[in-house]
């Protein structure tokens, strides 16, 4: 009994001391899995309490279940709008891109460790997928707010890479173990029927989900249990009929997720919670795993790796993945940047050991070396490269909170939460005229707290410096009321020097603007449009009749996001504000800047 309890006693303690060491990681710049693990290496053998653990089985086993109830969360915060300007990068990036990473490193790792090609290959396809984990945590919590394209690309990626990653390493394994008895015919059987089971699974599983927690009334949580136990099902079921479980439960979690209603909107918080427990514990027993000083005698080799695979091996098959799909240098740049490496290569390296491959320990230490140097190196620059690559994009139109209050199962209210900014707009309004452009029959005060009190609004209330107030609405408006909340005036210059001084409506024609007559005449303009293979007349003829919008689209030749610009000559440009959830153009920006000529 003693001894069941400290069991638990160092558990909760090393996860509390996970959850405290979070408050660190803004203020040190480091993201927060390296101090989950960093927590469980200085509870290791090697650290200040010495627990000696190296039960690959249970780390495997745990490492499973935390990957799969993290991309469950994933999946139910997936956006289907991502999908329309991600999918088909991110498929392509998940096969060929891993593809290609795990061959263009496994010859460097075979010459470098001077080992047989199949450990080469075995280790560089270890490490060859990005880690949904470490995405989905300093994406969506690191601060920054990128492009739509590269966010849903990268996080689509992260998430549907791991079928050919894990099957590459469980047929490198086999190979090692009895080369005889390989097949190309049989890999390429087994990696079909893994993304085909894994794709049916997750696609029918999750439309039945969805269409059934509507018809389930339970107390409210019992909802996220509910949400959680059925997707670990659906991962288990698939794993076991051959399929790719964390491809299915990935899916699931998107369907049910992008099915709107009152018994799915209220778990999200729960499932975060979850999905924080997840990856605390998974960090925290993967650095118990490793002893450090191993790590440290093969440093030189996971510094060689995880240079070749960020400088090398990675931009090549980002290059050669995303380059037919228009993507802009810049982007695919920042993409290559942001291959992540967490949880998932150190997870894999377990299996070599499991299946006792020669010079399986040493694959461990060094994918664990390459998983610290990733996330230092690459977690800790998104910020400076998402700038550097100028895929960052200015927000000022979220609110600080929002929760969804479900007054029927198909009828829902949203309470949003605004900060009065210094020198916003909404400074000496009354809460209820906020804008013009809402109609009050949408919008009602739901709070108004100032000094942590809340203040009785009447026809005389005005609204200060730092005043919260949090709204009901129906409708589509928290973006514009939050403008009116955070649009300062140093807010307003950074807005104006990315998207240009001048907003023009996207249906307005290119023949109607008085700017464009000179524009579109001169000589930068036509040398540019006589260098298409098309036919320069009808372009020309037909350029005056097109909309701003049929303008940029024909320019972009891909799925407009905002920030995307489209140059119309030296000094002015075009540059989409906003997009619609359907794709359509709502506003774009008029950019003058007098750009060097280079010769």
């Amino acid at each position: 009994m003693d001894t069941l309890n400290i069991l638990y006693l160092v558990g909760a303690l090393l996860i509390f001391a996970s959850i405290m060491a979070s408050t660190l990681s803004a203020r040190l710049g480091v993201p927060l899995l390296l101090l989950f693990l960093a927590v469980g290496m200085l509870a290791g053998e090697e650290g200040i309490l010495g627990i000696e653990f190296s039960q690959y089985n249970i780390a495997n086993f745990v490492g499973q279940a935390a990957l799969a109830c993290i991309l469950l969360d994933g999946g139910l915060r997936t956006s289907f709008k991502s999908f329309r300007v991600g999918l088909k990068p991110a498929i392509t990036l998940a096969t060929w891109g891993v593809l290609a990473t795990v061959m263009i490193l496994g010859v460097f790792v075979t010459w470098l460790l001077k080992v047989d090609w199949r450990i080469g290959m075995l280790m560089a396809a270890i490490v060859g997928s990005t880690d949904a984990a470490a995405v989905f945590s300093l994406l969506r919590n690191g601060g920054v707010k990128l492009n739509d394209r590269v966010q849903a690309t990268l996080e689509l990626e992260s998430g549907a890479n791991d079928p050919l990653a894990i099957l590459l390493v469980t047929g490198l394994i086999a190979l090692n173990i009895d080369p005889a008895g390989q097949t190309i015919v049989g890999f390429s059987s087994l990696l079909l029927q893994q993304l085909v089971f894994g794709l049916g699974m997750g696609l029918l599983f999750g439309y039945l989900l969805s269409r059934l927690l509507p018809k389930v009334h339970l107390a409210e949580g019992m909802y996220a249990i509910l949400i959680l136990s059925a997707g670990l099902s659906v991962f288990a079921a698939t794993n076991l009929i051959g399929g790719s479980g964390f491809l299915a439960v990935y899916l699931t979690g998107a369907l049910i997720g992008n099915y709107k209603v009152r018994s799915t909107e209220h778990v999200m918080r729960v499932m975060d919670s979850f999905a924080w427990l997840s990856q605390a514990v998974l960090f925290v027993v993967l650095g118990l795993l490793v002893t450090p000083s191993n790590v440290i005698n093969v440093w030189y080799y996971s510094v060689a790796i995880a240079a070749f695979m960020i400088l090398v091996a990675r931009p090549i098959a980002v290059y050669t993945s995303v380059k037919p799909f228009k993507f802009k240098d810049r982007e695919i740049g920042f993409i290559s940047w942001v291959g992540l490496r967490g949880a998932v290569p150190i997870t894999l390296a377990i299996l070599p050991v499991m299946a006792g491959i020669d010079d399986a320990f040493m694959l461990f230490d060094i994918a664990f070396g390459v998983v610290v140097l990733s996330l230092i190196l690459q977690g800790t620059t998104i910020p400076v490269m998402a700038k550097l690559f100028k895929v960052r994009i200015p927000n000022n139109k979220d609110p600080e909170e929002e929760h969804e209050v479900w007054v029927s199962d198909k009828a829902s209210i949203t309470l949003y939460e605004f900060e009065v900014k210094q020198g916003a707009f909404a400074i000496g309004r009354h809460p209820k005229g906020i804008s013009k452009r809402v109609s009050p029959d949408e919008i009602s005060i739901f709070a108004l707290v100032r000094g942590q009190q809340i203040v009785m609004v009447d026809e005389n209330t005005k609204l200060k410096f730092g005043d919260r107030v949090w709204y009901a609405m129906r409708g589509k408006h928290a973006s514009q009321i939050a403008k009116v909340f955070n649009d300062t005036t140093l807010d307003r210059k950074v807005i104006d020097d990315f998207y240009g001084s001048w907003l023009l409506s996207p249906s307005v024609k290119l023949g109607d603007l008085p700017f464009f007559t000179g524009v579109m005449t001169s000589e930068s303009l036509v040398d540019r449009l006589k260098s298409k293979p098309d036919d320069t007349e009808s372009r020309t003829s037909n350029m005056w009749q097109q909309t701003v919008a049929e303008y940029v689209k024909a320019c972009l030749e891909t799925a407009p996001v905002s920030g995307d610009t489209v140059d119309i000559n030296d000094e002015w440009s075009l540059v989409i504000k906003e997009v619609d959830d359907q794709g359509k153009l709502r506003t774009i920006g008029l950019k003058h800047e007098k750009r060097p000529i280079v010769a």
